[in-house]
Formats: C-alpha cells, sequence, structure tokens
C-alpha cells in the first residue's frame, strides 16, 4: 500500500465529533463519501451496531531514567500485581535498551522497576500507595504521539459510551467510535439499528511490523450474545465499532458463529488462518497499514475491498490516525 503523506494526518481533534468524512465501501459497489452523521443511512433497519465500552485512562507517565527524559506507557495489569509497560523517548521514539532491574523515576517520588520483558513491552513493578489508577488520576496523562500538536485533554480520548467498570481500562483509546454523538446514536435507533455493548480493554496499540498484538481483557455479556444471535438468525448484519470489538466477538464466537458470552483474556489474531465467523461489517479509522491491523481487517472485509478503500481513502485525502476520518467495511 501507498505510504501516508505528512499532510494527511490529523494532528488535533476535529471541531466537531461526528463531522469527520466517512468512506461507505461495499464489496460490489463503489465507495460513497458521506459524513459521519449519515451512519444509520449507510446500515439497514434491523443490523446491530456493537461498541466498545471502554473508558481509556491517563496511561503516560513523565519520568527519568539514568538521568535522561522519559516517557513511560502503563499498558496494563500484569500477573502477580506486576504492569506491562513501554518506554519512549519525549518525542515518542521507542527506547530498545531497557534492562532487567533498572529503574525509572516518576513523579511524586514514585519508581517504576523494570522486571522482565522487552525489547518493547516489559513488566514492572509500581507500588503506590492508593493504587496506581488513583496514581495516574493525578499523575498521568493520555498517551499521545509525535504527529499531534500538544497534548489533548483527556476528554477528547473518552467516547461517548465509555464506562469505567472498576478495573483499568484502555491504555489507548479504542478510537473506532470516537465519532460517535447522542444525534448519531439517535439516529440509529430511529431507524431501527440496535446498539449492544461490550468491554475489551486494549493496550498499548502503537504495534510495528512484525508484531502482533497482545493480550486484552474482554467481556461479552449475555445480553450482547442474545443480540447478535438475534440479529443473525433474522439475516441481519452484526457491524463491530473497530477492531477492539471485532477481536471479543470473535473471540466467544464459535466455528458456526455462534456467540456465547464470556470474559477473560484474548490473544486471538485473526488473519487468512482465522477469517472472521460473526462480524459482517466494521466501522474503522484510518491507521498506518501495520501487518496485525491490516490482517484483522482483511479477515472481516477481504483483501480486495480493504485495498480499495485504502486506496480512495488516499485518492480522496482522508484523515489518518485516532482524530482522523472514518470508513465503513461492508463485504
Amino acid at each position: 500500500m501507498r505510504p501516508v503523506p505528512p499532510e494527511l494526518v490529523a494532528t488535533a481533534p476535529p471541531p466537531v465529533r461526528d463531522g469527520v468524512r466517512l468512506m461507505v465501501a461495499p464489496a460490489r459497489r463503489p465507495v460513497r463519501h458521506r459524513r459521519f452523521t449519515d451512519l444509520p443511512e449507510a446500515l439497514e433497519p434491523g443490523d446491530l451496531v456493537v461498541v466498545n465500552t471502554s473508558d481509556t485512562e491517563p496511561a503516560a507517565l513523565d519520568g527519568m531514567r539514568a538521568g535522561r527524559s522519559v516517557v513511560l506507557h502503563v499498558s496494563g495489569p500484569a500477573p502477580g500485581g506486576t504492569w506491562s509497560v513501554e518506554l519512549r523517548t519525549p518525542d515518542g521514539y521507542r527506547i530498545t535498551d531497557g534492562r532487567a532491574g533498572e529503574t525509572v523515576r516518576l513523579p511524586r517520588g514514585v519508581t517504576a522497576t523494570l522486571l522482565s520483558g522487552g525489547p518493547r513491552i516489559w513488566r514492572a513493578r509500581i507500588p503506590v500507595e492508593g493504587g496506581l489508577r488513583r496514581y495516574l488520576a493525578a499523575a498521568g496523562r493520555p498517551i499521545t504521539y509525535s504527529y499531534l500538536r500538544g497534548r489533548p485533554s483527556l476528554a477528547e480520548y473518552r467516547t461517548v459510551f465509555a464506562r469505567p467498570d472498576g478495573r483499568f481500562g484502555s491504555a489507548e483509546m479504542p478510537s473506532a467510535g470516537r465519532p460517535f454523538t447522542p444525534a448519531v446514536l439517535d439516529g440509529l435507533r430511529a431507524r431501527g439499528i440496535a446498539v449492544a455493548e461490550l468491554v475489551l480493554h486494549t493496550g498499548v496499540s502503537s504495534l510495528e511490523a512484525g508484531e502482533t498484538p497482545q493480550p486484552e481483557r474482554y467481556r461479552v455479556p449475555l445480553a450482547t450474545a442474545e443480540a447478535v444471535a438475534a440479529t443473525r438468525a433474522a439475516g441481519r448484519r452484526v457491524v463491530a465499532v473497530g477492531t477492539t470489538v471485532t477481536r471479543a466477538l470473535e473471540t466467544v464466537a464459535e466455528r458456526d458463529g455462534t456467540v456465547r458470552a464470556g470474559e477473560g483474556t484474548t490473544e486471538l489474531v485473526l488473519g487468512p488462518d482465522r477469517p472472521a465467523r460473526v462480524v459482517d461489517g466494521l466501522v474503522t479509522g484510518w491507521h498506518e497499514p501495520e501487518a496485525s491491523h491490516l490482517l484483522l481487517l482483511r479477515a472481516v472485509a477481504g483483501r480486495r475491498l480493504v485495498e480499495r478503500a485504502y486506496a480512495a481513502a488516499l485518492d480522496a485525502g482522508y484523515r489518518w490516525h485516532e482524530f482522523g476520518d472514518s470508513c465503513l467495511l461492508l463485504p
């Protein structure tokens, strides 16, 4: 696929969440260029839209490592009361020379100690009175990357359906859901399109070529499993909002597409050897076409449709990354 030119990178949140562009990409018809407010009209009565209610944590901490400034990204909880973390330079580059036993000094006198793992994701101990989530709320900020202008507030990284559930949420925003607003949700329901919920807490998502997604915690409630079953029985489509929803639904899908309620940690990687069984459509943002992300999109929509949509997005000047434009893939 062609590289993304710098001028197409979204460097700040859009003024209006649901004002971003929406490409509607069906398998056997030309793509259509719309606005996100047109999503209800792009779907059909009886379709089911499934969203991720995971909240976004202020998971980035500024610190010092051997006298040098670093940023520590908290990806999520790990066994034994430890945490999965990633180290970056202040300008966003990976730090790959960490070593076990090394310490990182964090704000308010807290110290993180690297235990094992690397070179990218480390298991670390971060002892802090009152728990890490409370500490992050006071000392952390959202994970950001070098293409952004400034540091958007945490509110910009929360979706309209985000709800804390008592656990550590997502290290990075489930960004496919960001353009949704109450008006869009009302429009879906008015058209006879149901909305169901699940939770998948994402870790750090800045994957590079050759990397597979990290294990992630999920919960698919019984009500959502039943809604999926009813939708499929009626011959309608199950549309996932983002790769996070796709991963959770496909984790609990049987070979025949039956979905059961469940929760736990998923290591599922969708691709040629494991295509989608239950997801019929996908709302997604535009991200760098790294391997695992593309494999998941192709597992749902097929290689030809995905490549056609990406080429059309570049030709039409769609904006990239978490604050960019959207696509509805309808294989």
